[in-house]
């Protein structure tokens, strides 16, 4: 069963939650995938939830799911925006694709209160401020 699927680690692939644009009203926020990769990868499925403790509350968010048939290497998806209200629960990434025949799958898991600014960066491919997982 699972012991006879093969290990395939993920490696050069990137979940990041990027500031989009901000003014004094607001900012917005956008979640994407960044392939470091020199291949390309293929029907790239990902889902999405939040969940966690609000106020002394269990809270889930629904759970998406987003597909792209290609990501090209070098490239970025957006795969969606984020409210900055969830920034405060576990935001939870499940990635999985192929590569040729094989499939490679990994949870990318943004933990409460990790998107803040003192955890920025120059985001790669998308060139904007954010939080990268790797």
């Amino acid at each position: 069963m699972i012991k006879d699927l093969p290990e395939n680690n993920v490696q050069d692939i990137a979940i990041a939650v990027a500031l989009e644009k901000e003014n004094a009203e607001q900012k917005t926020w956008y979640v994407y995938l960044i392939n470091l990769k020199n291949e390309p990868i293929e029907n790239v499925l990902i889902t999405s939830k939040g969940y966690g403790e609000k106020d002394g509350e269990q809270v889930k968010t629904s759970t998406l799911r987003h597909m792209f048939p290609l990501v090209e290497p070098g490239t970025s998806k957006i795969i969606e925006p984020i409210a900055e209200e969830t920034f405060g629960l576990n935001n939870e990434y499940w990635l999985s694709y192929y590569i040729g025949t094989q499939i490679f799958d990994k949870k990318f898991i943004f933990l409460p209160e990790s998107i803040v600014e003192n955890n920025f960066i120059k985001l790669p491919v998308v060139n904007k401020p954010g939080v990268m997982i790797k």
